[in-house]
């Protein structure tokens, strides 16, 4: 049971990451980052910014979560730069996918197509339904959608709680791009905001977020590697590599299931993950894992709020350290990554759904 003050704090917590940012964007910090890099806002003024995906045509869509828009952002640079409402009304519009020229957006229970979305920025379609059943849970009910290197639509359902055992739950599933065919690929998964495809395996990685009131260093949240379909990745019954749960883990063994690949901070609340694909970048960041991690909410010491590099060998990871950091001052937070997307260019893009904006990191050789 989760006691009377944790009930107050979840409420609390639950109105702060719904409350939209919609006051004018707050001066934007000095963000730290190693030798050689720059950070710039590439865009502000987009009220909840979460996940992004590129269009065919070069324009940028942005869901949101609360705000329920959905944004569309053209024009390469500064005063030149436009930013349309291209969707409205709608239930936690997270996540967003494009494929064979149709924007995918991930409400709750539905994803929507918007068919032929960058020929009609100006009047935007009515959506088609692609999916109208998943389930209408809000809690862990904002979905995080991409098409993998198959061609599918790779949809994650999260527990919609902060630790129970329900079926169909905390499962990552897979479908056709028209809703068809569809099945569970991963299990034990408490709720992954963020997955991506390693450039060369082609296998999926995923960010999953830890189970609360286990205390401030408990359990870590986690990366995680599919190498085949099925596997299970302890949710409720373990965390982290060894850590049973104290009210689902009796009778597990933590040796039955996947553990992380790479363990990260308790109540960072990893989201976005993408693998460095471009060639800005000096070599040793290449092929390496880059993750934004939200940000605690429960922690009696903040953490997160950063960029984080994990980085890899022969598809495995060896280190975990700060990569962007500036956010956080103290106890003081100006901004909460959310995405993050690798352009053509080599750049990376960051959003910040607390500030409403879209950084743009940068590498200029000394």
């Amino acid at each position: 049971m989760i006691r009377v003050f944790e009930k107050a704090l979840l409420a609390a917590c639950a109105a702060l990451l719904f409350t939209a940012c919609s006051e004018g964007a707050a001066p934007a910090p000095q963000l730290i980052l190693p030798p050689g890099f720059r950070a710039e806002v590439y865009v502000e003024n987009i009220p909840g910014a979460r996940s992004m995906v590129m269009g065919a045509r070069g324009t940028l869509f942005v869901g949101t979560r609360g705000e329920g828009k959905v944004y569309a952002v053209r024009g390469m640079g500064g005063d030149h730069r436009s930013v349309k409402v291209i969707a409205d009304k709608l239930n936690l519009p997270n996540g967003v996918a494009f494929k064979d020229g149709q924007l995918y957006v991930a409400e709750v229970s539905r994803i929507l197509g918007y068919p032929e979305i960058e020929s009609h920025l100006d009047a935007p379609p009515e959506p088609v339904v692609i999916v109208e059943d998943l389930p209408s849970d809000r809690h862990h009910g904002w979905r995080y959608i991409a098409f993998g290197p198959d061609g599918k639509l790779y949809v994650p359902i999260g527990a919609p709680c902060n630790i129970c055992d329900q079926d169909g739950y905390a499962v990552i599933t897979r479908m056709s791009a028209d809703g068809g065919d569809r099945e569970v690929i991963a299990r034990g998964v408490r709720n992954t905001v963020g997955f991506t495809w390693h450039p060369q395996s082609g296998d999926l990685w995923f960010t999953d977020n830890g189970r609360d009131w286990l205390g401030d260093d408990t359990p870590p949240c986690e990366l995680n590697h599919l190498t085949e379909p099925g596997m299970h990745f302890g949710f409720p019954y373990c965390h982290g590599n060894d850590i049973l749960d104290p009210d689902f883990g009796a009778g597990h063994d933590c040796s039955d299931y996947t553990p992380p690949a790479q363990a990260l901070g308790p109540h960072v609340a990893p989201l976005g993950v993408k693998f460095y694909t471009g060639t800005m970048f000096p070599e040793q960041y290449r092929m390496q894992a880059f993750i934004a991690e939200h940000g605690s909410w429960n922690r009696s010491e903040k953490t997160g709020y950063r960029v984080s590099l994990v980085r890899m060998a022969e598809g495995k990871p060896l280190a975990y350290e700060p990569f962007v950091e500036g956010w956080l001052d103290g106890d003081s937070v100006s901004g909460r990554p959310v995405d993050i997307l690798i352009m053509d260019d080599g750049s990376m893009l960051v959003s910040d759904d607390q500030a409403g904006r879209i950084w743009r990191i940068s590498y200029i050789a000394n």
